[in-house]
């Protein structure tokens, strides 16, 4: 079965003489190739990824023109593949979505089969941009850090508390029973944190000033860092012995400073998440977790709808820091 457009609308990036411009452009559905899926998109969200691909970063995406967005959410339009069927309601977020294939910011995406998960019954498709893949990420660093850390151990903390993944994560710990401080650098919105959920608030400054000394003062049971750099490294070097740390994130900087004092006197063990490639039954397990007994009372708190008229006003925003919770785009219908 075909899909009902053979044109549709897509946000593209073009390079221009060295300089990256976007419009809306209508664009030209292709024949499928073998086990792949075509999607009539109705949601996308809008991530930092999108945002440094809209700004040619080639660390992100290699070849232009392009269409950014690493999450989509939408109905199954024309199959390939035994595992989908026309009419089947799914969820498509990292793998290569949005950074060298043609992604979410647009009425169809056309994508590997398994890269698909199906859209749960309790989740609507708004949702689960809302959620996309700072929720998912958000879910990712949950599930590993309950499994180490219980309510009962302590205060957990979260680093870039304002941010998608940050406030989601904040959200979803209060959800279950956790005490959270949340770390942000903008005092302004101590009140936003509160409402996802933080019982107390720390300053970016405040945490990258505390003392330059191997270990601190154990003041967290664990965390959830999206940043990295300093703050991890104080994160770390505050967490109660047996504790855990989680790490998504690099904006802040890619490197640690550490002695292995943390974790060899403490026995403080730091995980890894990878979102882009997690495996798909731990995915579809986040996911189901997301839909129900983590599903945020507030959520649609967390975001702003916008268009895809909309999309370059506000990446504009993203690279000043100056959007928090995230950031929904309606595509259709």
């Amino acid at each position: 079965m075909k899909a009902n457009n053979s044109i549709f609308k897509a946000f593209r990036v073009e390079e221009v003489d060295s300089a990256f411009k976007t419009s809306i452009k209508d664009m030209a559905v292709s024949p499928l190739n073998e086990d792949e899926i075509r999607v009539k998109v109705h949601y996308s969200s809008l991530n930092y990824k999108d945002a440094l691909s809209v700004s040619g970063n080639k660390g992100v995406t290699r070849h232009f023109p392009h269409t950014p967005g690493i999450d989509a959410v939408g109905i199954i339009e024309e199959s390939s593949s035994d595992a989908w069927q026309i009419g089947d309601q799914v969820i498509v977020t990292s793998y290569d979505l949005g950074m060298n294939t043609d992604g979410g910011f647009a009425e169809y995406i056309t994508v590997p089969a398994h890269w698909a998960v199906k859209l749960p019954e309790t989740l609507t498709m708004k949702d689960a941009m809302i959620y996309g893949t700072a929720g998912l990420t958000a879910g990712m660093s949950v599930l590993r850090l309950t499994q180490l850390v219980k309510p009962d151990d302590g205060k957990v903390v979260v680093s870039g508390a304002t941010g998608g993944v940050g406030a989601l994560s904040v959200a979803i710990l209060n959800t279950l029973g956790y005490t959270v401080v949340a770390i942000t650098g903008k005092e302004s919105e101590s009140d936003f944190l509160k409402a996802q959920g933080a019982s107390e608030i720390l300053l970016r400054n405040d945490i990258e000033n505390f003392e330059k000394k191997p270990l601190l003062k154990p003041l967290f049971a664990g965390g959830i860092d999206t940043v990295g750099g300093v703050i991890l490294e104080n994160i770390i070097k505050a967490t109660q012995p047996m504790g855990a740390v989680t790490s998504c994130g690099n904006v802040a900087s890619p490197k640690l400073d550490l002695t292995v004092f943390p974790f060899i006197l403490r026995g403080v063990t730091l995980i890894g998440i990878d979102s882009q490639n997690y495996p798909m039954n731990y995915r579809t397990e986040v996911w189901n977790y997301l839909a129900s007994d983590w599903k945020i009372s507030q959520l649609e708190d967390t975001a702003t709808e916008i268009t895809l008229e909309q999309v370059d006003e506000k990446i504009q925003l993203m690279l000043k820091g100056q959007l928090k919770g995230r950031t929904v785009i309606k595509i259709t219908e």
